[in-house]
């Protein structure tokens, strides 16, 4: 498999990536094959998949006791990619997360996907867990994506967490998140930037950042970066929406702002399929700034629907 960091370097044009969300357990696997199809045509340059952390709930027992259940709502990260690699041809960049995880339990995970080929991973610290107000780590676990970032970094020299196992060096290219309107726990934007800049500085070799409607924050986002020492390459996520409903619920899913005049001309139409058309046609726009601006990709959160991210890739790319 290709290195996403020698894509980015070695590309003559921007291209297109996608992100899946992995579907819920007991789903049947052409789910999953019917939200990768539409996108293969497009010739993407990798797909991301997400990774979602157990849940837990305490069942309670008669006697005023609790009993402990631990809840996967997803098949696991190594099933998902076995299954899209025994299926398709295209490079997959599998989503490794913190939260929930003990270190050992990661570092085998990270050797889990060395053994099968996988050579492009995207550390995250993830979501705290349902019903909790902060973020808690696993008590053997990483508080901070950079920690993440750098067991990675040691796994590629060989060092493992047991000192007495000399393994294999792993060849992981690392991608990190970036949040051009600043993480939401965090105090502002230029401590985000400085977190962000650990990353890097851990070994973090390209940054993919959080979805955005408004250019002009990418790109503020951006120069802050450069001018805090960041050099590697951030890619712009995008996501288009796609009824105005959405203008409630992905502010406060993901802390962002939606541009008033993209609220205005979605409150304009009662209609779904106009809604549906605008959303389309205002994330056309974006990817046609972006590209004069000379990203060096776009990347696609999918969120399980393909039709309108196959019609903004074949307008713009």
């Amino acid at each position: 498999m290709t290195k996403v960091i020698d894509k980015l370097n070695n590309s003559q044009s921007a291209f297109a990536s996608f992100e899946l969300v992995p579907p819920l357990k007991g789903s049947d696997v052409n789910v999953l094959y019917k939200s990768i199809e539409p996108l293969i045509d497009l010739n993407p340059a990798f797909i991301n998949v997400t990774c979602h952390r157990d849940e837990v709930q305490y069942i309670p027992n008669d006697n005023g006791t609790f009993n402990k259940l631990t809840l996967s709502k997803r098949p696991s990260t190594l099933a998902i990619v076995a299954t899209i690699m025994q299926r398709f041809d295209v490079d997959i960049v599998p989503h490794v997360i913190c939260g929930g995880a003990s270190m050992a339990k990661i570092e085998s995970e990270l050797l889990d996907l060395h053994f099968m080929g996988i050579n492009n991973v995207v550390a995250l610290r993830g979501d705290a867990e349902p019903g909790q107000k902060r973020f808690i780590p696993d008590p053997d676990g990483f508080m901070h994506s950079n920690e993440l970032v750098s067991m990675i970094s040691r796994l590629n020299n060989g060092e493992y967490l047991d000192p007495r196992i000399s393994g294999v060096s792993t060849d992981f290219c690392v991608g990190v998140a970036g949040y051009p309107e600043k993480h939401y726990e965090a105090p502002n934007l230029e401590s985000d930037i400085m977190h962000l800049k650990r990353k890097v500085d851990a070994g973090a070799h390209y940054v993919v950042s959080q979805m955005f409607f408004d250019n002009q924050k990418f790109y503020d986002f951006s120069n802050r970066c450069r001018e805090a020492g960041i050099t590697v390459p951030i890619i712009p996520g995008l996501k288009p929406l796609s009824t105005a409903k959405q203008l409630q619920t992905i502010p406060q899913a993901f802390h962002l702002d939606i541009p008033n005049e993209l609220v205005t001309e979605l409150m304009r139409h009662d209609s779904k399929d106009a809604q549906y058309e605008v959303g389309i046609e205002w994330c056309i726009a974006q990817c046609l700034d972006l590209l004069e601006h000379d990203v060096p990709a776009l990347h696609f959160y999918t969120m399980g629907r393909a039709d309108n991210v196959r019609r903004i890739v074949k307008a713009v790319l």
